[in-house]
């Protein structure tokens, strides 16, 4: 299996990457076709594939932030079950930001997630494929490491329509293993950075953020 980075819409195996999201993602959670020229040629935005036969199998897409020292995973697909993918896309993935962490002088951090929950909202379909059940995908982050931050997360909707939306978890998978809570500045500078790009946010979002600035720490609980 490789695991190669897309960086240009061109890339023939973006569009194969393109087809494997509309096969497990209901369709409002895939960005246009020619909506990503712009987050691949992006330069802070890692977009790899796995390749196996030829084949677009699996991919992911993640963030590095030099001045947090932390990491974002923005999504992680898995096409067929059978192949280890999951492990392969999670390893490359962390060989790759611990590399980037140390062009920057430091050991990485952690990283953050979003991860559904499935016990509170029961109706996430991914396309069938068995690996991207919303429980496996919950007990797989839970193996690796994440750990649910402590307060009532609100994502803002990414129509920027000022909608809320309910039913994930923020994450962190700390890279010591060891910590047991983070600081609650982080988490607001982090959310602040990551959805920078969307002018409209829900009032319950700026609740959420007043509330965690009012916090020195947060809690990291298992998942």
């Amino acid at each position: 299996m490789e695991y190669r980075r897309i960086t240009s819409i061109e890339d023939p195996l973006f569009k194969k990457m393109h087809q494997l999201m509309q096969n497990v993602f209901p369709p409002e959670e895939v960005l246009e076709f020619d909506l990503w020229k712009d987050p691949l040629e992006d330069p802070g935005i890692r977009v790899f594939v796995a390749v196996h036969d030829g084949e677009v199998v699996g991919t992911t897409e993640y963030r590095y932030y030099e001045d947090f020292n932390v990491a974002m995973t923005d999504f992680t697909i898995i096409g067929r079950e059978g192949l280890g993918i999951g492990r392969f896309l999670a390893q490359k993935r962390l060989e790759d930001l611990n590399s980037l962490a140390a062009a920057n002088g430091k050991q990485l951090h952690g990283m953050f997630a979003e991860i559904y929950d499935p016990y509170r909202v029961d109706h996430y379909e991914f396309g069938g494929v068995k690996p991207m059940d919303p429980y496996v995908r919950r007990e797989v982050l839970s193996h690796l490491g994440y750990k649910r931050i402590d307060f009532p997360y609100v994502h803002p909707s990414w129509n920027n329509d000022g909608e809320a939306v309910t039913g994930l978890d923020l994450c962190f998978l700390p890279m010591n293993g060891n910590e047991h809570q983070l600081q609650a500045d982080l988490v607001v500078k982090f959310l602040r950075r990551y959805y920078s790009v969307l002018s409209n946010k829900p009032k319950s979002w700026y609740e959420m953020i007043e509330n965690l600035e009012s916090k020195e720490n947060a809690a990291l609980l298992p998942i």
